[in-house]
């Protein structure tokens, strides 16, 4: 079965290997997710788990969603997401910590990649951009994006500048370092998308399922 939780990156960190290597690490925060609803192939034409996540007071939800929310009797939460699943398995009011995971696990996470605002091309797009000397003037332009006369149009999808990051990422194949459901954390090798605070949805990996020994 697929497993998933939805976490907060909390920050960066490292942890210190037998031979006294550093190696980079992301904190997440994963307190319990719960199961707020089920949905199967019968009724909505597909299976998954809505999970949610950050509880918050009842006067900060709208009715039509607090009705949502009583169906699984655990309280009112800030996130909702889905995970894709097989069959089975799951039921409304379950709450899933970090143990479903385990150190040695891969998996794949997905967040909202930190904003830059505007940016030109040598930035969003990594350009090499024009000669620096002798008085070029075309240091950082992107230069011609398509001629005049044929076929007097610019393609789609042409690389130009404009609003650079806040978009969906996936990172995928990422280590777990360590699991402290104590504490509700857990520590994954590397960078994941996003900011402090961002919210991130952790999935088994599609790609790998073998363990490094």
């Amino acid at each position: 079965m697929i497993k998933g939780l939805i976490g907060r990156k909390l920050g960066m960190t490292q942890i210190f290997t037998e031979d006294g290597g550093a190696v980079p690490a992301t904190v997440i925060e994963v307190e319990p997710s719960v199961v707020v609803q089920r949905k199967t192939t019968e009724k909505d034409g597909y299976e998954a788990v809505q999970l949610g996540y950050g509880r918050i007071k009842q006067k900060h939800v709208t009715k039509p969603l607090q009705g949502h929310f009583r169906k699984a009797d655990k309280g009112f939460f800030r996130t909702l997401r889905e995970f894709r699943l097989e069959a089975g398995g799951y039921k409304p009011g379950e709450e899933l910590c970090a143990d479903i995971f385990k150190a040695g696990d891969y998996v794949d996470i997905t967040g909202t990649s930190k904003g830059k605002g505007f940016a030109g091309g040598v930035k969003r797009h990594g350009f090499g951009g024009g000669r620096a000397t002798h008085g070029s003037m075309f240091h950082r332009a992107p230069g011609s994006i398509g001629a005049s006369a044929e076929p007097s149009r610019v393609f789609k999808g042409k690389k130009l500048p404009g609003r650079m990051g806040g978009e969906r990422n996936t990172i995928q194949n990422i280590k777990v370092l360590l699991v402290r459901p104590e504490d509700n954390a857990l520590l994954v090798k590397g960078a994941v998308p996003g900011g402090k605070q961002g919210i991130v949805l952790i999935r088994s990996a599609v790609k790998k399922t073998t363990v490094e020994k």
